[in-house]
C-alpha cells in the first residue's frame, strides 16, 4: 500500500468515527443530572449508546415500576449530519421513545432534562 493510499484510509477512518458517545461528555451528563430538581435521592446511571447516552434511574415514585426497579429516563441522541442533539423521553405504557426537543448544545439539553416541570422524564 502506498503512503498516499494509507493516508486516505486514515482520513476516511477518522471521518467515520462518531463524536458521541465519548468519556468527556458522558461525565458532563453525569455531573449535570446530579443537579436535577426531581428525585435527587436516587442515583441514575448514564450509559453510552450508539450515538449518545441513555439515562436510567431507580423508579422511586413506583408509578412506572411498582417494585422500584431501574427505568429508562431519557435518551440523548446526537445527529452528526444535522449537528444537533435530540432529547427523547420514554413512553412506558407504549414502550417507545418520544422526541421531546432538539438542541444545538448539550448544555441546553441538560437544562431541559434537569428542570422537567411537566415530570415527563423524572417520573
Amino acid at each position: 500500500m502506498s503512503v498516499g493510499t494509507a493516508t486516505r484510509h486514515r482520513r476516511m477512518a477518522a471521518a467515520s468515527t462518531a463524536r458521541h458517545p465519548n468519556e468527556m461528555d458522558a461525565m458532563r451528563v453525569i455531573r449535570a443530572i446530579e443537579q436535577r430538581e426531581r428525585y435527587r435521592y436516587v442515583h441514575p446511571t448514564v450509559s453510552p449508546v450508539e450515538s449518545g447516552y441513555l439515562v436510567r434511574s431507580p423508579c422511586c415514585s413506583r408509578n412506572i415500576d411498582p417494585g422500584g426497579g431501574e427505568i429508562d429516563v431519557a435518551w440523548l441522541d446526537w445527529n452528526e449530519r444535522q449537528r444537533q442533539w435530540t432529547l427523547l423521553r420514554k413512553d412506558h405504557k407504549a414502550d417507545c421513545w418520544i422526541e421531546d426537543s432538539r438542541y444545538a448544545r448539550l448544555g441546553e439539553l441538560l437544562m431541559r432534562l434537569n428542570g422537567d416541570p411537566q415530570k415527563v422524564f423524572w417520573q
